[in-house]
């Protein structure tokens, strides 16, 4: 019999490193603790629950590296960017998804899948034998945690990331907010007008900095660090970083004309994006912060369009933890000190849900072939998901590792033959390069 894939931890990468081994015939055991343990941060005990966003980001696989990642999974057949399109939301040029639905639509195929078995156990060491992928997220358990601090002799790093509140869209005030995408992106009229708009005046504006500034905050544990991802900052410790931060981020007013006074630009907009299928539910965009319930309703409040708000979920903040990857991990996601072990999803070091499910993604793809005694590389560093596997497992600098989101930075350059390109020319080269080479990978797998 065919020794199983265990896998620990059933959120992004997992459930993708499940679907992936199982779908190339190997058994498949996931270990997930949750309901029975649960977090502070996930609220069900379905499999690939989103915490944060409901965002996979930009599906523009020309031009934006994350869509690029899109294509690379669609083609290799992923399970998360199936049930992402399958519930998919109208967002503009994003791809959004109707959170519930979509991890409740993961949960039934992984469960219903004849190779695969959920045990719902929390799994607190490593593993002395077997085949094993640690997916346990950016919220692995204390235990677990400790085991491999004590095999790997590092301390594991830690930043911290925070979730955006989610409105009720019933009340909020459409007389003063508008519908409209960014440019208006999109391909058909509902893509177009996916956002709600809420303007603010330069005035409006000030005074939210100023209440922003000053409202209660959540204070740190002793012997906590606060280094954030910049990918996910708190709205306060960017406008900590210059009054106009937010102007220039998440309330850029760019893009945008308000519909109920078209000839007044707004200084600055604070968008909300549909966070359900039924549309009952938006998140505010970008607004992830730490301050206390209290202060967030009072400070939320004071956006125009929002002073009747009632809110579904406040936003918080949490520490995630991720292993320094460069020291740790060699180029097959393994590690080091013990090589029956991957790690995949942001325990690694990338950032975003997309990201996480790649490196699920990959390291199932690689235990699978390991398992069927076949020399699989990892796909190549002009592709998306081997620019990642590439960064942390040796690319950047250990002494300095932070996650990262994809992005063409981390690609090898492009030949510029016949002079400098212009950016839309770059980026589309970066992908019609990677397209070709991440097929090809696919191709040697059969």
């Amino acid at each position: 019999m065919t020794e199983p894939l265990h896998i620990v931890g059933g959120g992004m990468a997992g459930s993708e490193a499940a679907w992936q081994a199982a779908q190339a015939g190997l058994p498949v055991v996931i270990h997930e603790m949750r309901p029975h343990v649960g977090t502070f941060a996930h609220k069900t005990g379905n499999l690939a629950e989103m915490v944060c966003s409901n965002s996979f980001r930009s599906d523009d696989d020309e031009q934006n590296a994350v869509g690029l990642l899109h294509w690379e999974m669609r083609a290799a057949g992923g399970l998360i960017m199936e049930m992402a399109d399958t519930h998919q939301l109208p967002a503009g040029g994003a791809l959004a998804v109707d959170r519930e639905a979509f991890a409740e639509a993961v949960t039934a195929r992984l469960r219903a899948h004849p190779m695969i078995t959920v045990s719902e156990e929390e799994v607190t060491e490593l593993p002395s034998s077997g085949n094993w992928i640690i997916a346990t997220g950016p919220l692995t358990s204390g235990t677990l945690a400790e085991a491999i601090r004590a095999e790997t002799g590092a301390e594991s790093l830690a930043f911290f990331d925070a979730i955006a509140p989610i409105v009720y869209a019933e009340t909020v005030d459409m007389s003063v907010a508008w519908m409209q995408s960014r440019y208006d992106k999109g391909a058909t009229v509902e893509e177009q007008t996916a956002y709600m708009n809420c303007p603010m005046t330069k005035a409006q504006y000030d005074a939210f900095i100023d209440a922003l500034l000053a409202a209660d905050k959540t204070e740190f544990h002793d012997g906590e660090t606060a280094k954030y991802f910049d990918g996910c900052l708190p709205i306060e410790v960017m406008a900590e970083r210059g009054r106009e931060t937010l102007r220039h981020g998440p309330m850029k007013p760019v893009g945008l004309t308000n519909a109920h006074d078209p000839a007044n630009k707004p200084y600055a907009v604070v968008q909300l994006r549909r966070d359900n299928a039924l549309g009952t539910l938006y998140n505010i965009v970008g607004f992830q912060t730490k301050m206390k319930y209290g202060a967030q309703v009072d400070v939320f409040r004071m956006i125009p369009g929002l002073e009747n708000a009632s809110f579904a979920r406040l936003g918080g903040i949490h520490r995630n933890t991720f292993l320094n990857s460069p020291t740790l991990l060699d180029d097959h996601l393994r590690l080091r000190s013990r090589p029956h072990i991957r790690f995949a999803g942001q325990v690694t070091g990338v950032e975003g849900y997309v990201e996480s499910a790649a490196m699920g993604l990959l390291a199932a793809r690689l235990a699978v072939a390991e398992a069927q005694g076949r020399d699989l590389a990892p796909p190549p560093p002009e592709t998306a998901m081997g620019a990642l596997v590439t960064h942390i497992t040796g690319g950047a600098d250990a002494k300095t590792f932070q996650p990262m989101n994809v992005n063409f930075g981390l690609f090898p350059p492009i030949d510029a033959k016949g002079g400098r390109k212009g950016r839309k020319d770059r980026y589309k080269a970066y992908t019609d390069r990677a397209k070709e080479a991440f097929s090809q990978w696919l191709a040697i797998q059969g």
